[in-house]
């Protein structure tokens, strides 16, 4: 399993692929399947049966995992796309932007 630089909460662009260019927050990672859920990205259309939960059925858009090798970090400073490094700052372990080194 690999290391992940993006976690749930952050902001991301998709760098390739449909869906190129959109930015969104990352709802869920899923670290096993290196795929995480972002908001407003790669939604798909799923039909449902009626049920308890939701008692009309039919079609449901939903956003689907898309790989991480496919997500770049934005740059809460500048607003543009960053690589993430680790350091050790006062003790602690922080994650940082390559660009602004500035502790996300």
């Amino acid at each position: 399993m690999m290391k992940l630089k993006i976690k749930t909460g952050d902001t991301v662009k998709v760098i390739a692929g449909d869906h190129k260019g959109t930015e969104g927050k990352v709802l869920q990672v899923d670290r096993e399947k290196n795929k995480a859920v972002v908001e407003g990205v790669n939604t798909v259309s799923k039909h449902e049966k009626p049920s308890a939960k939701n008692p009309q059925g039919g079609i449901v858009k939903k956003e689907a995992p898309i790989h991480i090798s496919n997500l770049s970090l934005i740059d809460p400073k500048s607003g543009e796309t960053t690589r993430v490094g680790y350091e050790e700052r006062e003790g602690k372990k922080v994650r940082f932007a390559k660009k602004s080194n500035e502790v996300i």
